[in-house]
């Protein structure tokens, strides 16, 4: 997703006070908790109506925060993340895949953690980074003074090349590069997380400096590998046995936000702590079950691959409220940067796309300009031109329309009014040829403006996958496969 205007190149301080916030937003430097769940879909959380699955600490964020109710991300993993911690599309951070070296951030890129640090905060990351295996991509080197992760797009996933997690790695007992050493650990994986986490949170509580820990599970992740008894919530409640494991994994996650939340409340900290959660990207297995009426999942560009859940909840400073402006990924750092009173430097304020949040966390029914955004699936195949994928499986969305391709080739476009249908049933481009010309037209725009960043595309992949090497390193040989 993009805007097809450039941003200014500075944030501005907005105005301190309004009717919508107890205390004013911009510069107030809160610590910020951010977890962002795997392959859990817009529709896999209770609040937003699902008839079986419970989440009570996730409806509670969703009760006590800012709700964004048409927040997008990207269609996968890797893409998502390097848009949410570089406020610019994934493809002009390098990231067009999952794997392949493809799902490597842009070396030039500068972070969200980067940019906090450079405000004064202490950072720290527990999970899935998914940005790059190699030790000059690892989070320790992006921003993260305490990085507690796995490999890959999934614990003890491996592909050829640089993209792999810990040999024989699972979802027990996992191990975890800690500060760029590794550490076997004990427990579930997420957790292991949240542990490490809120362990961390208590070691830097109070010591001067704001925190942002960024807790991104690797739950609810395929394969479905679950704790029985949280399998056992679900089991007889629906018809897959699959889709019971996966609702058991959002469960944990969501058992795992309360205990956290807890602890800011136990600390004193619930105050000035400003706790948000999204999931990266459309539904997956709980899509079956319910979806929230919208068409498509992950790996789609409809609105059912996109959709995410922002729940922003600061007590004392963010009313709760639904916000329905169209907000997305690339908006998530010049938001943080604002809140922490980070002044960008002019080469971050160029790479920055997206449009900070503030105005509307503090009155979630302020004045939105339209803005155009763009989707684009990529997973092209490997040394494939990326032209010829050019219209398989993209989107332009502004505020009304939709305009969606999902052939290879000439494009053959479908055109939706999301205002009036949500659902994406009525296709419209016939009818409104101006429209799908001028959304073709800036699509072309956007497009071609992409080659100079795609600087993975033809990259060498290592002889050796980089958590494998390091591994025989420390432990000698590695555990059966």
């Amino acid at each position: 997703m993009n805007r097809s205007l450039p941003v200014l190149a500075s944030l501005v301080c907005l105005s301190l006070g309004t009717a919508h916030a107890a205390e004013p937003v911009a510069g107030r430097k809160p610590n910020v908790v951010f977890v962002l769940t795997d392959d859990q879909g817009y529709g896999d959380i209770s609040a937003h109506g699902n008839p079986i699955l419970r989440t009570p600490n996730l409806d509670r964020l969703h009760a006590e925060g800012v709700r964004f109710t048409d927040f997008h991300v990207s269609p996968t993993c890797s893409p998502t993340r390097s848009a949410l911690l570089t406020g610019r599309h994934e493809f002009k951070n390098g990231v067009t895949h999952t794997v392949h070296e493809r799902e490597r951030l842009a070396p030039s890129a500068t972070t969200l953690a980067q940019v906090l640090k450079a405000a004064g905060y202490t950072t720290g990351i527990f999970g899935k980074w998914h940005l790059g295996d190699e030790p000059d991509r690892w989070p320790s080197r992006r921003g993260f003074d305490e990085a507690f992760v796995h490999g890959c797009g999934g614990i003890g996933q491996s592909y050829p090349g640089s993209c792999g997690d810990a040999p024989g790695n699972t979802y027990f007992g996992p191990t975890v590069l800690h500060n760029e050493k590794f550490e076997k650990t004990e427990g579930y994986c997420t957790d292991v997380f949240f542990a490490q986490a809120t362990a961390w949170i208590e070691s830097v509580k109070g010591k001067g400096k704001p925190f942002f820990c960024y807790v991104p599970t690797n739950a609810p992740h395929a394969p479905l590998a679950v704790r029985p008894e949280d399998e056992a919530r679900y089991a007889g409640k629906v018809k897959s046995r699959e889709v019971a494991k996966f609702f058991g994994m959002v469960a944990n996650v969501d058992d795992n936000v309360g205990r956290l939340l807890g602890k800011l409340k136990e600390w004193g900290l619930e105050n000035d702590t400003l706790v948000i959660f999204m999931n990266d990207n459309g539904g997956t297995a709980g899509v079956e079950v319910f979806n929230a009426g919208m068409r498509g999942q992950k790996v789609t560009p409809w609105l059912g691959g996109t959709r995410a859940s922002s729940f922003w909840r600061w007590p004392g400073t963010l009313e709760p409220a639904d916000c329905d402006r169209l907000a997305a990924h690339i908006d998530f750092l010049p938001t943080l940067a604002e809140i922490a009173g980070a002044k960008l430097a002019d080469g971050v304020a160029k790479q920055v796309e997206g449009r900070s949040l503030v105005p509307l966390l503090r009155d979630p029914k302020a004045g939105w300009p339209e803005r155009t955004l763009f989707t684009h699936v990529g997973r092209w195949p490997k040394g494939a031109k990326p032209d010829d994928h050019k219209y398989a499986g993209c989107g332009v969305r502004t505020p009304r329309w939709h305009l969606v391709c999902v052939e290879k080739g000439k494009p053959r476009w479908q055109l939706f009014d999301v205002a009036a249908d949500p659902g994406e049933k009525a296709d419209l481009s016939d009818q409104r040829r101006d429209v799908v010309k001028r959304l073709d037209a800036e699509y072309d725009v956007w497009w071609a403006s992409l080659p100079p960043y795609l600087v993975n595309e033809d990259a060498v992949p290592p002889k050796d996958n980089p958590f494998k090497e390091l591994y025989r390193k420390q432990f000698g040989t590695p555990k059966p496969e």
